[in-house]
């Protein structure tokens, strides 16, 4: 069921009104999508960032507009300002609920591999993963359960196992999950020889042969 959030149409793109509706606590955004007149519209920054909380990134999101039909939306991109950390604008992309959508989905880890156990590293190079699903079927996280990992092991793409209405688009061998071994003090010590400068000799003068 899709989360309801309230938008205001937004006519003068000046950028003191722009300003305006920031000051107000509001974000102006843009409403677009496949065959559809992109709007301009604004939303409580604060009712956005609770909802994308809540509900997470890919959530259906009912956006309601004032003096119009609601619309079923995902939020497609977002600014941040760098320094205060507040919203800026919102992308709004309209969705068809019975299409399928490429999305990427979040990959969280979850318990302790047998390799970390033996004092391997546990290293997670892929956090994100594309998914291609309808909107009401596209997961909320992808959960990898790294328990049985050893040492030299690694999980991939096609080790996922599917658990809705989705398919993995990413290719089969990109690697998610791996445990390396433990640095030792002996690979320490190779580091530093193969890093030291060669020892520089010298031929002797004439002087010092003598």
């Amino acid at each position: 069921m899709a989360v309801k959030l309230n938008a205001q149409k937004r006519e003068n793109l000046a950028k003191s009104a722009t300003s305006e509706i920031r000051k107000n606590g509001r974000i102006p955004a843009v409403v677009y999508g496949k065959s559809k007149d992109p709007k301009t519209v604004s939303v409580d920054s604060i009712d956005l960032v609770k909802t994308v909380r809540d509900e997470g990134r890919n959530a259906i999101i009912s956006l309601q507009v004032e003096g119009g039909d609601a619309v079923d939306v995902m939020l497609h991109d977002y600014q941040i300002d760098p320094i205060k950390d507040d919203l800026l604008h919102a992308d709004f992309y309209i969705v068809n609920m019975s299409e399928e959508m490429d999305v990427s989905v979040s990959v969280r880890l979850e318990g302790n591999s047998k390799g970390e156990k033996e004092g391997g590293v546990l290293q997670q190079p892929l956090y994100e993963v594309q998914v291609r699903a309808k909107p009401s079927d596209i997961p909320e996280e992808i959960v990898v359960d790294v328990s049985d990992l050893d040492v030299n092991e690694s999980l991939s793409i096609s080790d996922l196992k599917v658990a809705g209405n989705y398919a993995f688009i990413d290719e089969p061998d990109t690697t998610i999950a791996s445990v390396v071994p433990p640095t030792t003090e002996e690979d320490l010590e190779t580091d530093v020889d193969e890093n030291a400068e060669p020892e520089v000799i010298k031929e002797k003068s004439d002087s010092e042969e003598e």
